[in-house]
């Protein structure tokens, strides 16, 4: 049994989840081939990747959102095009991707079956949250991005069946948490010079741990320390030490701030429909979300600081059983394959094969 396993490589949050996808799905297949695409991330994956691909990564900006400017220069479409072209699709028995275009639009052109293993997958399941305000264009994206045949989701709540809770990494179901009272904070879609300048103004009492992408060595700034994005021990152990956590909308963070028993307060990136999404999900659970670190948000941040609580959470580690349910109904065999969340959006799935 052969399986390529597709990684979208923009952020950290997918390369963080195939650290425990990938040795579960090497000791249930012959052989198992990577592929990631897009810019590099801050987190390296321990294992070969057959596969490296441009992709159609995003880049982030230093204000609250995504760099389209800079995400439109360094596309390359006629890269893109040879990349989907010259994939070996046809060497696998079955392709998974992790919200990872280059392989999805490789199966969808040459009518093969993809199986999306993703937070996206539940995100567009219509059992999850919704932000208030409608976005089109975004949801579009999100829809057409990396279309699949089969969909199996990770999401903060199993709202539908075939959503999970999420993958909690081996990494940090071993931290032990305890309380040194500061705060982590993770917005890679703000600048460093903005995060010290904020923060400092919100809390000046308060210790910030933060950790930019836009950072190249560590400094400190008063009551926030700043060091640059590793992925690494330093910011587990930040996140594990502290007393809540400051971070964007996005999945992987949140879902671990959760699961260590940390407050939250989130700050969804400006046109990112996904992580609308998200914060629409985790304000249902109780968790504060704002739209940015202005004035007018400061009694909020202030009444998490002194007031604000954990929100229980119980995310078992059943990725695992995930995947045995994934192989059994996706691989090639004499019954009909079958998708576990089903869209009623005919363009949310390509023509099966």
């Amino acid at each position: 049994m052969r399986i390529l396993y597709a990684i979208q490589g923009t952020g950290n949050g997918h390369l963080a989840r195939a650290l425990d996808v990938v040795p579960l799905l090497q000791a249930r297949c012959d052989r198992l081939d990577l592929l990631v695409s897009g810019p590099p991330a801050d987190l390296s994956l321990p294992f070969e990747v057959r596969h490296r691909a441009q992709g159609m990564g995003f880049l982030f900006g230093k204000k609250g959102g995504i760099n389209f400017v800079k995400t439109f220069w360094q596309f390359k479409s006629a890269k893109f095009v040879k990349e989907i072209q010259r994939l070996p699709i046809r060497d696998y028995d079955l392709v998974i991707s992790d919200f990872e275009p280059v392989s999805s639009w490789a199966c969808r052109l040459r009518e093969v079956p993809c199986v999306a293993l993703s937070h996206q997958s539940a995100v567009l399941h219509p059992a999850a949250p919704r932000p208030a305000d409608a976005d089109p264009a975004g949801r579009a994206v999100l829809r057409h991005y990396a279309p699949s045949t089969a969909q199996y989701g990770f999401h903060f709540q199993e709202y539908a069946p075939g959503i999970s809770t999420p993958v909690i990494r081996q990494q940090v179901r071993a931290l032990v948490p305890t309380d040194e009272g500061h705060y982590t904070v993770y917005l890679p879609a703000f600048e460093e010079e903005v995060l010290v300048e904020r923060l400092r103004y919100l809390s000046r009492a308060t210790r910030w741990e933060v950790f930019s992408k836009h950072s190249t060595a560590p400094a400190t700034y008063g009551n926030v320390r700043v060091w640059p994005v590793s992925g690494g021990a330093d910011f587990l152990g930040s996140l594990a030490r502290a007393s809540g956590v400051l971070c964007g909308a996005g999945f992987e963070t949140p879902a671990e701030a959760l699961y260590l028993g940390k407050k939250l307060l989130v700050v969804p990136m400006k046109q990112q429909y996904e992580q609308q999404c998200n914060a629409a999900a985790l304000a249902l659970l109780g968790v504060p979300v704002i739209k940015n670190l202005k004035d007018k948000y400061l009694a909020v941040v202030d009444e998490w600081l002194h007031q604000g609580r954990a929100v229980p959470v119980h995310y078992p580690d059943r990725t695992g059983a995930v995947l045995d349910q994934l192989l059994a109904e996706q691989l090639p065999g004499p019954g009909p394959r079958r998708a576990t969340v089903s869209f009623p959006d005919p363009e949310l799935s390509a023509p099966r094969a």
